[in-house]
This record gives structure tokens, C-alpha cells and sequence, in this order.
């Protein structure tokens, strides 16, 4: 029940949190000027401290008090009974002030932060006026002005309340720059000391000895200002930065070792072991333990000030050699998690290797099957004019002629193939002379029905043998297999290599059907023989070599494939 009334009382605080301040600096206005003497002064400083409860950032209502938290409130909540005096109040303000002046500058709301300027600008009216003479050496002031200040200084608290409310940004509203809160409380007692210091040794009224040391500390907050940050670049700013950051020096150097180790070393284990050892070159770390999955490894020594990170691929503890401040656990944290990413992407480079050799096995076994394919009906060609000429009864001299041109072509091929399957990833690519090239797929070819109408080409071209071998195979295979079911079809070859080097593999059957000739070279489309692998993995050998597989022509009795030099300038070769 009253943890429900606690955190009721919390909600409805930060609701109206201007009310909460209102009714708190209104309480401290009374006490202040009813005077440190006067017995109701000391419950109504009593009842100020709980609205600044209700207000403070620092805890929450769903937050228990630990016994430290009490005892602190207790003591200043005797402090306030006991010892109440002018040094106490004056104390008191400055505390207030520092703390709204550091909500000022971290408030995006404008309303809000001009209504914690309008508080900040009362508490200093109030510690000037109503609180410093009566410490002051010579607190001569105007009992007029003080009365004024009675009356007039509550405005304040009727202004608050008409700022326009605006939303609170979340935990930001609470968010108090403490940096600046403790300058600001520090600058107000270096006002304060040099005004008595001026009223004691040069014999000053309080106003003018206050006005002094104002103008004085303006300045030099200026020239300080204009120190840290000239409009011509540097200043102290900068070096003040630089210190702070030269902390970060050791680190900056195993972050450049790491990098530099992801790109030398290929083993993750190699890698994460190095990277532990340079670790420990770090001034905080004393040792680090990691482990991934089964396997773990140890280094340096063991102490009680220990940081543990986990993720899906490693484990780590480091161990610090002094004890463990927030920023020093969060900076070996850092650490940790680094070291893990790192690791993470060596094994995911890893893994990306393996997967770039299987898809490299594979497209390679696709390609190469169709090239088997192809000598195999090579061979089965040799074997049918063989077969047919001792049905004939006629003499062997046609076949022996044919085996010995055909033989030994099919006799390279194999060996080529053979040696891109024991080499997947490697580029085995030779580059023959056109002419050499053309000439032998002439003779392949000759006694299959192949038309062959070309120029001489030029006696420098050279080109990729094993492209066009295998572009040439399979575009001409699948046009013998159309002349195959209709012995009217005609298929012609041309090549040229003036300028761009062009082979164009025509025949005059049916055209390839719009559904199937639109994804016939972009991926495996399914079709009466096969899925078209034969073609795709065609056009990408000639991708990856600076050609290009095309449909020049798709109609009825003219369809025509052309395997055309891109714009790679290795793609043709001339001596």
C-alpha cells in the first residue's frame, strides 16, 4: 500500500512538476526571510526538503533507500533543525543553483528551459540579496531593497506556472549536467569569497564589493572561454582533448594490430590467439581466458577484478589489474565485445571461403558435364561412321581418317577437363592463335553437315580456347540436335575477327519459344533435352572472361547464337 501511494505520488510530481517547484522555492522564500532564528523556519526548511525529494532526479520511487541513502537524508534533515544558520542556507542555495543550472542546458524543450532559467535567476536573487549580508563582513544593505525583494522576488513563482507545457523527452527531462552543476557551484563561491575578500581588505560596501567580483569573474570566464575555443582553431580545448583521448593510446594501437592481423591471418584460431596475447600488452589487462565451443586457452594471470562477455561464437574474461570503476568496466567490455566481432567476421570470412570453393566446384562440375556431353556425342559420331562403313562392307580408310583427326582433340579436351576439375578455382584459360582455332573446329566438325563460312582471320588474333571450345560445342550440339529430328535444318558457323571478335552459330528451325528464350541465358531453364545449364553456365564463362552469349536472332528458319567480345580489353589477345 504504500509503495502503490510512493510510486502515485512519483507520477503525479513529474506531472506537475512546476507546482512541485513553485511550492518548494515558495517554502524556502518564507524560511529565508522569517530568518534562521525563527522556530518555524526549521519546519518549513523540513517541508522545502521533501518537495525537493519529490523533484530531484537522483531516485525514483521504485527504488528502495538503502541504508546509506537514509542516513544521508537523515543527517542533513538534522542538519536543518540543529545547525540551521546563514552559512547553511547560503550553502543550500548554492547547491540549488548548481543543480537547475544544470538542467538548463539539457533541456530541447525552450519553454522548460526558460522556465529553470527564470529558477536559477530567483535563487541567485535570493542569495544576494536576502542571504550573503547576512554573512557579508559589512552586510549594509538597504533595508528598503530587502523589503522590495520580499514582495517581488515571488513573481517568479507566478511566471512559472504560465510557460506553455510542452512534453518530457523521457528519461532526458531528469538528466542533470553534472560538469556544469559543479562549475556553476564553484563559480558562485568564488563570487561569493571575493566579494567579502574585496569588502575586508579594501574596505567595500556589499553591493559595490559584489559588483566587483562580478565583473571580474565575467572577464575572466571570457578570456578562459576564448582560450579554449579561438575562432582561428587549437586552443586549450584541444589539448585538453588530446589528453583525454592519450589514455585511449594502447588501445588505438592493439585496434590497429587487430586490423592488421585480419587481413594477414586466414585461421580464426590463429587469429584469436594472437589477438589475446597482444591483449595482455594493454597497461589494465593482467589476463584473459576465452573458450569457443570445446576448445579454451588461457593467458596471464588471474585476479579478483574480472569482466565477462558471451556471444554466440566466444566466450572472454578479462582480467583487470586494478579495481573495476564503471568506465573501466565498460572500456575492457569494449574490448571484449571488439575481439568477438573481429572473431566473428574471421569466421564468417572462413565460411564465406568454403562456400566460394563449393560454388566454384559446382559450376565448374555443371560446365564441365556438358563439355563430357559434348565428346561423348563426338564419340558417338566416330563410332556411327565406323559402325556404318562395315554394314557398308566399305574400306575403313573414311573412319581412320576421321579417327585420327577427331581422337586427339577429344584427347585435349578430356585432359582440360580433367585438369579444371582438380582446379576449380583457378584460371586455366590459354589463348591460341584464331586461325589455328578456327581451323581445327573445321575438321571437327566437317563430316557432321556444318556449313562454315568465315574469312581467313587475321594471323595475330588469338583467342580463349577453352571458351570458345565450349561456347562453340554447345551451341552447335543443340543445333545438330534440331537437324536431328528434321534433316532440313541447316547449320552454319562464322567467325570474325575484324575488330570485335564475333561467333555467330545459326540454323534455320523452329524459333525458341518466347517463355523459354526470355530467362535462356540469364538462368537454367527447363526443356525437352535438359534444363538449359549448358547455355547459362556458357554465358557466364563468358561473362567472367569479357564476352558476351546473346540471342542475336529468334525467328523461324533463323536462329542464331553469337558469342561477342565485350569491352575487357585481355578478351583478345594479338602478338
Amino acid at each position: 500500500m504504500l509503495e502503490r501511494l510512493a510510486n502515485r505520488t512519483w507520477s503525479l510530481s513529474q506531472r506537475y512538476w512546476r507546482v512541485v517547484v513553485v511550492a518548494m522555492l515558495a517554502l524556502l522564500h518564507v524560511a529565508v526571510f522569517r530568518g534562521v532564528a525563527d522556530p518555524w523556519a526549521r519546519a518549513l526548511m523540513l517541508a522545502h526538503l521533501g518537495l525537493l525529494l519529490l523533484w530531484q532526479p537522483f531516485l525514483r520511487a521504485e527504488q528502495r533507500i538503502s541504508a546509506t541513502q537514509g542516513f544521508i537524508l537523515a543527517l542533513v534533515a538534522s542538519a536543518v533543525m540543529l545547525w540551521l544558520d546563514w552559512w547553511f542556507l547560503a550553502f543550500w542555495v548554492v547547491v540549488l543553483a548548481g543543480l537547475v543550472g544544470g538542467k538548463v542546458y539539457q533541456q530541447d524543450a525552450p519553454w522548460q528551459r526558460r522556465c529553470y532559467l527564470v529558477v536559477l535567476v530567483y535563487l541567485l536573487a535570493l542569495l544576494a540579496i536576502a542571504v550573503l549580508p547576512e554573512i557579508a563582513p559589512r552586510g549594509d544593505i538597504d533595508p528598503e531593497v530587502r523589503g522590495y525583494a520580499e514582495l517581488l522576488l515571488p513573481a517568479a513563482f507566478l511566471l512559472i506556472p504560465l510557460f506553455p507545457a510542452e512534453p518530457d523527452s523521457g528519461e532526458g527531462a531528469h538528466f542533470i549536467d553534472f560538469f556544469y552543476s559543479i562549475f556553476l557551484m564553484l563559480l558562485l563561491v568564488v563570487i561569493i569569497l571575493g566579494s567579502f575578500t574585496f569588502m575586508t581588505l579594501r574596505r567595500m560596501p556589499y553591493l559595490e564589493a559584489l559588483t566587483y567580483t562580478v565583473f571580474i569573474t565575467a572577464g575572466t570566464v571570457f578570456l578562459l572561454a576564448l582560450a579554449w575555443n579561438p575562432r582561428t582553431g587549437g586552443g586549450l580545448g584541444v589539448f585538453f582533448a588530446r589528453y583525454l583521448f592519450s589514455i585511449g593510446l594502447p588501445v588505438e594501437k592493439w585496434l590497429h594490430f587487430l586490423a592488421e592481423l585480419l587481413q594477414a591471418e586466414t585461421r580464426p584460431e590463429r587469429f584469436l590467439e594472437e589477438a589475446v596475447v597482444a591483449l595482455l600488452r594493454l597497461p589494465s589487462v593482467a589476463g584473459v581466458r576465452w573458450r569457443v565451443h570445446d576448445v579454451s586457452g588461457e593467458h596471464g594471470t588471474n585476479t579478483p577484478h574480472a569482466v565477462d562477455y558471451s556471444s554466440n561464437e566466444l566466450a572472454i574474461t578479462i582480467w583487470s589489474r586494478h579495481r573495476l570503476s564503471p568506465a573501466l568496466r565498460w572500456h575492457l567490455h569494449l574490448l571484449a565485445q571488439l575481439l568477438a566481432a573481429f572473431y566473428a567476421a574471421k569466421l564468417h570470412e572462413e565460411k564465406l571461403r568454403h562456400a566460394s570453393y563449393l560454388q566454384a566446384v559446382h559450376e565448374t562440375g555443371a560446365r564441365l558435364t556438358h563439355d563430357i556431353k559434348n565428346l561423348l556425342q563426338s564419340l558417338s559420331v566416330l563410332t556411327s561412321v565406323a559402325a556404318r562403313e562395315e554394314e557398308e562392307g566399305r574400306a575403313p580408310a573414311q573412319s581412320q581418317a576421321l579417327l585420327r583427326r577427331q581422337l586427339p582433340l577429344i584427347e585435349r579436351r578430356l585432359a582440360e577437363t580433367l585438369q579444371k576439375f582438380q582446379r576449380p578455382q583457378q584460371d586455366t584459360e590459354t589463348y591460341v592463335s584464331a586461325r589455328t582455332w578456327w581451323d581445327s573446329l573445321v575438321r571437327q566438325y566437317r563430316d557432321e553437315g556444318v556449313e562454315f563460312a568465315a574469312g581467313q582471320p587475321p594471323a595475330g588474333a588469338r583467342l580463349p580456347r577453352s571458351l570458345f571450345d565450349t561456347v562453340a560445342d554447345n551451341l552447335m550440339r543443340n543445333a545438330l540436335a534440331k537437324r536431328a529430328a528434321d534433316r532440313e535444318v541447316r547449320v552454319r558457323v562464322t567467325l570474325d575477327c575484324a575488330g570485335a571478335v564475333r561467333l555467330r552459330v545459326c540454323d534455320s528451325g523452329a524459333a525458341i519459344p518466347a517463355e523459354v528464350a526470355g530467362s535462356l541465358l540469364r538462368a537454367p531453364v527447363a526443356s525437352k533435352t535438359g534444363l538449359g545449364i549448358g547455355l547459362f553456365q556458357a554465358a557466364r564463362l563468358a561473362e567472367s572472361a569479357g564476352y558476351r552469349l546473346e540471342l542475336e536472332t529468334n525467328r523461324d528458319d533463323e536462329v542464331c547464337f553469337a558469342l561477342v567480345q565485350g569491352s575487357t580489353p585481355a578478351a583478345i589477345m594479338r602478338a
